[in-house]
C-alpha cells in the first residue's frame, strides 16, 4: 500500500508525499527547531533523502499498518508539514503519532489540526489507544498533545537518543478511542500576555533565556541555604530548569514565574507554585530575591500577585509556605501578604547530608487575601 484517501482536517489535507514535495520537505527537515526535536532525520537532510523518504520510507511505513501523510495547505497543497502513525503493537490495537511543521506554516495551529485528524482517522480504522510523545523541553508539542484530547501519563526515561549520544526523557501522551473530544482541561491556566503586575512588580513565566539569572540568584549563599536540598545547582542543571519551566506548567506541577521590577525592567528574583495537592486545592509557594532589591517590599507585592492569580484563576483554595526558623525577613513577608503562622514542624526538611532543619509553616486562604487588600486599599 503506497498511500490511502486524503483526510480533510480543520485547515489541513492529508496526503500522501509526491516528488513535487521534494524542495519543501528539505527546506522543512533542514530547520533547527525541526532537527532537534527529531534526532533521527540526517543532518544535513538532503534531496536524495527526501527521495528517499518519498519513495521508499512513506510507503513502508504504510506496508507496515502504519501511516505516512504529508500535511500540505489545502489551498495551494503546498507541504507545510508531515504527520505519521507507527510504532504499532497489534495484539493491544495501538500505534504511537507524531509530526512536524515546516516553518513557514507555524503558529496557525497546523499541529493541531494535523494531530486531531489523523487521531480521528486511526480510531475509524479500529486502533484503541494512541501514544504521543514529547521531548520535556518541546513545550509547543506539549500544547499541541492537550489540545487533540491526548492525556500526560508520566516521563519515559532516557527514552530519546540524541545524535550525540546523550539520552532525554519524554513525556508519555495517550489519547483512547472513547476518552471524551476536545481538548484535556489543565490544572494552571496561562497567566495574562503582559504577566502579572501591580505596576510596581511584574511577574513574568520563566523561560530558556532565563538561565544565567536563575544560576545567579540559586548560587547565592543565603538562598542556597533555604533551598531544597541547599546545594547550589550547576549551571546544566538551571538551564534545564529553564527550558522545562512551560512543560511543567502545562503538567500542572509548577508555575514558575521572574519577579521583574517593572520601572526598571530588571529580573529581580523568582517566586514559584508548585501544585502539590490538586485534588484538596492546596498549593505550595516559594521565592528568592537577588541581595540588591531586598528592603524594597518587592517579595511581599509578588506573592500578593501570585496568591491572587492562584486563587481568581487557577481555581486553588489553600497556599502554603513554610521559612527556617531564624529567617525573620521571610515570615515578615508571607504576613504582610496575608499568611497565617500555622505551626512549628520540627526537622520538616532536608539540610545538608545527614541532617534536618525544622520549617515555620504559614497558611493563607483567599478571605485572608482579600482583608490584607483591603486594609492596603484604605491606606492613604
Amino acid at each position: 500500500m503506497t498511500g490511502a484517501a486524503p483526510v480533510h482536517g480543520d485547515g489541513v489535507l492529508l496526503r500522501r508525499f509526491t516528488d513535487a514535495d521534494i524542495d519543501d520537505l528539505v527546506a522543512g527537515c533542514n530547520d533547527p527547531l525541526t532537527a532537534r526535536f527529531m534526532p533521527g532525520l540526517p543532518q544535513p537532510y538532503s534531496a536524495a533523502d527526501a527521495l528517499w523518504w518519498i519513495s521508499q520510507g512513506a510507503p513502508a511505513a504504510w506496508a507496515s499498518g502504519g501511516a505516512a501523510f504529508a500535511v500540505a495547505d489545502p489551498a495551494t497543497g503546498r507541504l507545510i508539514g508531515g504527520a505519521g502513525l507507527g510504532r504499532l503493537v497489534p495484539e493491544r490495537t495501538q500505534g504511537e503519532i507524531g509530526y512536524w511543521v515546516a516553518p513557514w506554516a507555524r503558529r496557525r495551529g497546523v499541529a493541531t489540526a494535523a494531530a486531531t485528524a489523523l487521531t480521528r482517522w486511526a480510531f475509524a480504522r479500529g486502533f484503541g489507544r494512541l501514544e504521543l510523545l514529547t521531548d520535556l523541553a518541546n513545550a509547543p508539542s506539549q500544547r499541541v498533545a492537550l489540545a487533540a484530547g491526548f492525556q500526560r501519563e508520566g516521563v519515559r526515561r532516557g527514552a530519546a537518543l540524541r545524535r550525540d549520544g546523550h539520552r532525554d526523557d519524554l513525556v508519555v501522551w495517550s489519547r483512547l478511542a472513547n476518552d471524551p473530544p476536545g481538548q484535556v482541561p489543565r490544572l494552571l491556566p496561562d497567566p495574562p500576555a503582559s504577566g502579572l503586575s501591580d505596576g510596581v512588580v511584574t511577574l513574568r513565566p520563566l523561560g530558556p533565556g532565563d538561565g544565567e539569572f536563575l544560576h545567579t540568584l540559586l548560587a547565592t549563599p543565603d538562598v542556597t541555604a533555604t533551598s531544597l536540598p541547599p546545594i547550589a545547582p550547576d549551571r546544566g542543571e538551571t538551564e534545564l530548569r529553564c527550558a522545562r519551566a512551560e512543560g511543567r506548567w502545562l503538567a500542572g506541577e509548577r508555575a514558575d514565574f521572574v519577579i521583574v521590577h517593572a520601572p526598571a525592567g530588571a529580573a529581580t528574583g523568582n517566586i514559584g507554585l508548585y501544585y502539590d495537592e490538586p485534588r484538596s486545592g492546596q498549593a505550595v509557594i516559594g521565592y528568592a530575591m537577588l541581595a540588591p532589591w531586598r528592603g524594597r517590599g518587592l517579595p511581599t507585592r509578588a506573592v500578593r500577585l501570585l496568591a491572587g492569580w492562584a486563587f481568581a484563576e487557577a481555581g486553588i483554595d489553600r497556599l502554603t509556605a513554610g521559612t527556617r526558623p531564624g529567617n525573620v525577613a521571610s515570615q515578615r513577608v508571607l504576613e504582610k501578604a496575608g499568611f497565617r503562622r500555622e505551626g512549628y514542624l520540627r526537622g520538616r526538611l532536608p539540610g545538608l547530608p545527614g541532617t534536618r532543619v525544622d520549617d515555620v509553616a504559614y497558611g493563607l486562604l483567599a478571605a485572608d487575601l482579600a482583608l490584607v487588600q483591603t486594609a492596603s486599599e484604605r491606606m492613604p
